[in-house]
């Protein structure tokens, strides 16, 4: 079952414009961040209940994916983690494609492993972990039909 409601566009202007270019061309343009590709997360707001669009690294593995909810090292979590903590049922589009994925926490053995995978493809991920005083949550999105 897709998403409904109402889209709140983001705060931060890059973010919103990214989101919003990479769904309207069908993830043709602003497909990238410095080189690396992207998807777009939308979740449903914990507080406000409207749509949130976030453009995040793409971490993929056999049709699941990893998002990370790392802020760029920064000592708090993004918006979109406590949308997706509330509400787990997200949408994810890669490229033109556009699923519906259940996401949980990724703890233990599961964590270790998309870390890795993460660090693989976006290396400022462990970087952004030197000093910070919070673990950065990895969430594993899992497609709906074989979660």
């Amino acid at each position: 079952m897709a998403l409904t409601g109402q889209y709140a566009p983001s705060a931060r202007p890059g973010s919103r414009q990214q989101a919003e270019t990479y769904e309207a061309s069908g993830g043709t343009q602003a497909a990238d961040l410095m080189g690396t590709p992207i998807i777009v997360l939308t979740s449903v707001g914990a507080t406000t209940g409207l749509l949130r669009k976030n453009p995040l690294i793409r971490i993929e593995h056999d049709g699941q994916y990893a998002v990370l909810a790392s802020n760029g090292g920064s000592p708090s979590h993004p918006a979109w983690y406590y949308n997706v903590a509330k509400n787990p049922q997200v949408e994810l589009q890669d490229g033109a494609t556009k699923k519906d994925y259940l996401a949980h926490l990724a703890a233990d053995d599961e964590r270790t492993l998309w870390w890795q995978r993460a660090v693989t493809v976006w290396p400022d991920f462990q970087d952004y972990t030197v000093g910070l005083d919070r673990t950065i949550p990895l969430f594993v999105l899992v497609p709906m039909q074989d979660a």
